[in-house]
């Protein structure tokens, strides 16, 4: 019975059902994702697990929602997108995430790389999420609670380094913390004025391509309960 219960929390039924995540999974395929992987993961990947039970029924929308301590979880449009550009360069196996939240990005990533290092400065939604990720029995990711903008250095270098939130600079640690040939996804800009970034890591520096538009709550420094 047990195995059941959990059975139908993952599908969902009414506004979490299966229908409702391919209407989503077409509505990003006509804004411009195209990465396979990406989209299938995005499929299967149960987000109502990740926002609050009042909110489940809006999950498939492609839009952010709350998730309390004035965080969201990213639309899937974004997460998509930022998952394709972390990915593009070819398969990766060692991914720092900036900016834990709600989890979702976190499995998402989890499903698509070999592992994940996850950075959040709010303990209790990295709490949260754990439990989720647990629940998806999702195991190759390892949680830190600490200031996003340090990074990881004693685990460092990354691969991928992808950060959920917006910086008003990119911050130093994660340029050194990027291995060579590695990509790093992140918003960076103040209020309205944010660009989505890719900054490849080449033998002779960096270079920066800017991307698009976007809206992110802001990268802060420090820690909190």
């Amino acid at each position: 019975m047990r195995r059941r219960h959990d059975d139908l929390l993952h599908s969902g039924i009414g506004m979490t059902s299966q229908r409702t995540r391919e209407r989503l999974i077409q509505r990003l395929c006509e804004e411009g994702l195209s990465s396979p992987p990406v989209l299938e993961v995005i499929r299967h990947t149960p987000r109502h697990l990740f926002v609050d039970e009042a909110l489940a029924h809006r999950a498939y929308e492609d839009t952010a929602l709350p998730i309390g301590h004035n965080q969201t979880i990213s639309q899937p449009y974004m997460v998509g997108r930022m998952t394709e550009l972390l990915l593009a360069g070819g398969p990766l196996d060692k991914v720092l995430e900036i900016g834990t939240g709600s989890g979702y990005q976190t499995a998402v990533l989890a499903q698509l790389v070999e592992r994940v290092f996850s950075v959040e400065r709010i303990q209790t939604l990295q709490e949260r999420a754990k439990e989720r990720l647990l629940e998806l029995k999702l195991r190759n990711v390892v949680f830190r609670w600490g200031d996003g903008w340090e990074g990881w250095p004693a685990l460092a270098s990354y691969n991928g380094i992808m950060v959920t939130a917006a910086a008003p600079d990119v911050p130093p640690a994660l340029l050194e913390q990027l291995a060579p040939g590695g990509r790093l996804v992140i918003p960076v800009g103040t209020g309205d004025e944010q660009q989505l970034l890719l900054i490849v890591r080449e033998a002779d520096g960096f270079r920066r391509h800017v991307l698009e538009t976007v809206r992110f709550v802001p990268l802060l420094q420090g820690s909190l309960f």
